[in-house]
């Protein structure tokens, strides 16, 4: 293969029991740890070996097949899934279609997709993994005999639902479409919503108790597909996963665009969460210009995410909009309406001097009131 290599755990899964090796010493000493993660994680320490593609896009094809009693199998690819956005070999976001493909990369990849799933007579839905070069050249990396956690985009462009597809290929019945069928339909996007404290590796897990838990379903073509609940306990034996955010747009910007507006009104209290990060990752000029690969976080982020950094205009929005909050509350609480109804004066006071702490610094701040609206 010549180097780079990586060395990966035969029965793994989610980055574990796998490393890059770039000479003869670092792959004797990543077969040793490969080895012994992969025997303590799966109870098999068996490896694969494969090329290593520098700076590559992880773009996986759905596929939804049948083999027929005759032995003449039926076998759709249905569209590709963009998965470059990780950290640490384990997604984050994904969308479906990739903005890097053209149409005959697509159909190349989905015809060796299928002829795959047609050799070794597999019956199901499924997904087979690819990495994809800078020239578009595309690498077979393994196929998932399984519905992936991010099936829902496949399902919003293409409007099929899989898990009733395998259902009926699991009873014996032959698929209902062709390929000629398939359809890209709009353009989704998903988000997957971890307990996990991004500024850390951007994001070690965190445990805790959901003091409150709101799902942002009130916004048109959001989907949650979430077992938690408020109260729910998060500990370290947990799956770190609170949720798989999806949204649905007719193009791209539309897409990201809820995506925003429903992270902007998702609502975690009592352990950590990575939706700030989620958030900064779909709004990044290059995530929105599709300039993406498996490197995006350390290449944008390469001292670890911090947190968005407020332009001028956007700490001067929040220091007048904290200091108007502040002194609507202490207006609202001379306020006091109990039973009997107490009567209390009115305030006569309309001007505040007031200094708020933001990050590292102290800000004076000015705040009048005419009427119902404040000067800041």
């Amino acid at each position: 293969l010549g180097y780079p290599v990586m060395i990966k755990a035969s029965a793994g899964g989610g980055g574990k029991g796998m490393r890059i090796a770039w000479d003869d010493e670092e792959t004797r000493e990543g077969f040793r740890f490969s080895s012994q993660e992969a025997a303590s994680s799966f109870g098999d320490d068996r490896l694969l070996i494969e090329k290593f593609i520098d700076n590559p896009r992880h773009i996986e094809i759905q596929v939804c097949t049948i083999v027929l009693a005759d032995k003449h199998g039926n076998a759709l690819w249905l569209n590709e899934r963009e998965c470059s956005i990780q950290r640490r070999n384990q997604k984050v976001v994904e969308e479906a279609p990739s903005t890097f493909l053209d149409p005959e990369t697509r159909r190349a990849m989905g015809e060796q997709a299928v002829a795959l799933a047609k050799a070794v007579k597999y019956s199901s839905a499924g997904t087979v993994e690819f990495l994809v070069d800078s020239r578009k050249n595309f690498y077979f990396l393994e196929m998932n005999t399984r519905l992936q956690v991010e099936h829902p985009v496949t399902e919003c462009i293409t409007g099929l639902d899989l898990v009733q597809e395998m259902i009926r290929v699991a009873k014996g019945y032959p698929l209902r479409h062709k390929q000629a069928d398939i359809p890209i339909n709009g353009w989704a996007v998903e988000c997957r919503v971890y307990a996990e404290d991004p500024y850390k590796s951007f994001g070690l897990p965190s445990i805790g108790k959901l003091s409150q838990y709101e799902e942002p379903l009130h916004i048109p073509n959001v989907r949650v597909d979430s077992g938690i609940q408020q109260g729910s306990d998060i500990s370290i034996y947990y799956d770190p996963m609170i949720s798989k955010l999806i949204t649905y747009g007719s193009n791209r910007a539309e897409a990201l665009k809820r995506m925003e507006e429903a992270l902007d009104n998702y609502v975690i209290r009592g352990v950590a969460h990575n939706i700030s990060l989620l958030r900064e990752v779909i709004i990044h000029p290059r995530f929105v210009q599709g300039d993406i690969s498996t490197k995006f976080l350390p290449e944008v982020y390469p001292d670890g995410f911090k947190g968005h950094k407020l332009t001028d205009l956007e700490r001067r929005e929040l220091l007048a909009t904290a200091a108007s909050l502040y002194v609507a509350e202490q207006l609202r609480s001379q306020r006091f309406l109990g039973t009997p109804r107490i009567p209390i004066a009115k305030s006569k006071r309309r001007s505040w001097e007031l200094s708020v702490h933001l990050g590292d610094g102290i800000y004076p701040v000015a705040v009048s009131k005419d009427g119902s609206s404040f000067s800041v």
